[in-house]
Formats: structure tokens, C-alpha cells, sequence
């Protein structure tokens, strides 16, 4: 596995600084969403081969929640890739601050948590893309996994399918740790399997432990569909190719 940079949890900017980005977020996106997905599409299916299971598992309208887990800065444009509807997602606030990418956000309904603090306008603009039957992603894993494994879930995207009352699609995205290996010309055939989808009884002031329940029910999902997909023949995990069960049943004889 290729070096990562070391995570940086607290965001010392101002909340004041961000506010741009959920007035833009909470207003939907333009041409700046099309114009990229279009850019993409093309280079990202014909590189990583993106494969869709069970896509009509997500709606086609109606307040819908995304919950991925999440290896690769890749992983948005994968779940998106063969959905038409258009998808926000929450964000780590350190994603914005370079000119260009930050103007791709902002116009692109991407919005940030400020990490290292008590965020609650992230969770006012989630709520806000919801009530307007918008499409949300939020990785049930809170961030990037700093291995070839699932980490564990965080409570936020609980909250906020209890608050909203909203559905939620498990997705699993298998091969996308071997991104970051893109310097080395190693390209990793991706899929994408989505869950049926899952909804809860809205909640005005759920707890903390209540978050977290509905959190890891969600990611269980997640998980047994990542599982399923690691052990299909010839599928690579980490580097590694699972071999076919018939083979393996020979070098197993001999």
C-alpha cells in the first residue's frame, strides 16, 4: 500500500470561512456539476472498468441518503457513475482551499464538516438537501479507511437518517483502495452494489447510542455486500486475486 499523508483532524479556519460553501450547497447545483461529470465519466469508466449491481435498488426521486463506504477520493464519482440523479455529499472541511477544487465544490454541492469541532451547520445542510427530496452521500465510515480494510462506522450518518426520516441505500465499493496506486499505473477494476433500501422512524433528539445503532446497522449492510463481492472468484482484494473455487479445490487434492 502506497505511503498516505497523515490525517490532520482539527481545522483551525474559521466556521464563518465555510458558510459559503452551505448557502451554495443548500441551493442545489448548475452547470459546474454537469460540466465535471461529463469531464469524468468518460476516463473513469473506460480506467476502472466501473461495474453497477442492483442500481435499481435507488430511487429515482424522493429524499434518498447514500451511505458508501469510502477508501479512495474516487469513491463519490464511482457510486455516482451510473445514477442520473444528481448527488451532494458532506465533505472534510480540508478538501477546500485550493482555488480550482474549491470552485468545483462550492458549484458542485459538496459541502464540509469542519473537522475537530462540534459541526452542527453541516447537519443544518444536510437536512436541507433532504427536505428538498435531494440525494445525499455521506460515508457511514466518517472518512477515508487508512487500510485495505472497512473501518468502523461513526454516528453522524445516523443522525441524520433518524432527523430526516430518510431512506437510506447501502452501498459497497469494492477495489477502490488499489486507487491509490494510479502513479504506478496500476488501475483497479471497480464495483459498485447497491442495497435495498433501509429507513428508520423519524426522531427528533435521538441519542447518542441510538445514532450509533442505526449507524451500525447500516454499515453491516455495507459490509456483508463488501464481503460477498471479496469472495468471487477472481476478484482482487488488496492486491490479491481470489482464486476460482474449482482450482483452488485442485491445489487443495493435490
Amino acid at each position: 500500500m502506497p505511503e498516505i499523508k497523515p490525517q490532520v483532524y482539527k481545522d483551525d479556519r474559521p466556521a464563518a470561512y465555510f458558510d459559503q460553501f452551505h448557502a451554495a450547497a443548500r441551493k442545489g447545483v448548475g452547470w459546474t456539476y454537469t460540466f465535471v461529470r461529463l469531464l469524468i465519466s468518460l476516463p473513469t469508466l473506460l480506467i476502472y472498468r466501473v461495474r453497477a449491481i442492483d442500481r435499481e435498488n435507488v430511487p429515482k426521486a424522493g429524499q434518498l441518503i447514500l451511505a458508501p463506504n469510502h477508501f479512495s477520493q474516487m469513491d463519490h464519482f464511482f457510486t455516482g457513475l451510473y445514477l442520473r440523479r444528481k448527488i451532494r455529499f458532506m465533505a472534510k472541511s480540508q478538501m477546500f482551499g485550493p482555488p480550482l477544487f474549491t470552485y468545483i465544490y462550492k458549484h458542485g454541492g459538496v459541502f464540509p464538516f469542519r473537522r475537530g469541532h462540534r459541526d452542527e451547520e453541516a447537519f443544518v445542510t444536510a437536512a436541507t438537501i433532504l427536505d428538498q427530496d435531494g440525494m445525499l452521500l455521506v460515508y457511514a465510515e466518517g472518512g477515508r479507511s487508512r487500510s485495505s480494510e472497512l473501518g468502523e462506522p461513526k454516528r453522524g450518518i445516523g443522525r441524520i437518517a433518524l432527523e430526516s426520516g430518510a431512506a437510506v441505500v447501502p452501498v459497497a465499493i469494492h477495489g477502490s483502495a488499489g486507487v491509490r496506486r494510479w502513479n504506478r499505473f496500476r488501475f483497479p477494476r471497480i464495483t459498485v452494489q447497491y442495497g435495498e433500501p433501509i429507513s428508520f422512524p423519524r426522531e427528533d433528539s435521538p441519542s447518542r447510542e441510538r445514532q450509533l445503532e442505526v449507524a451500525t446497522e447500516v454499515f453491516g449492510r455495507v459490509r456483508e455486500m463488501y464481503e460477498g463481492l471479496s469472495a468471487r472468484p477472481g476478484t482482487r482484494v488488496g492486491g490479491w486475486r481470489a482464486p476460482d473455487q474449482a482450482v483452488q479445490g485442485r491445489r487443495e487434492a493435490e
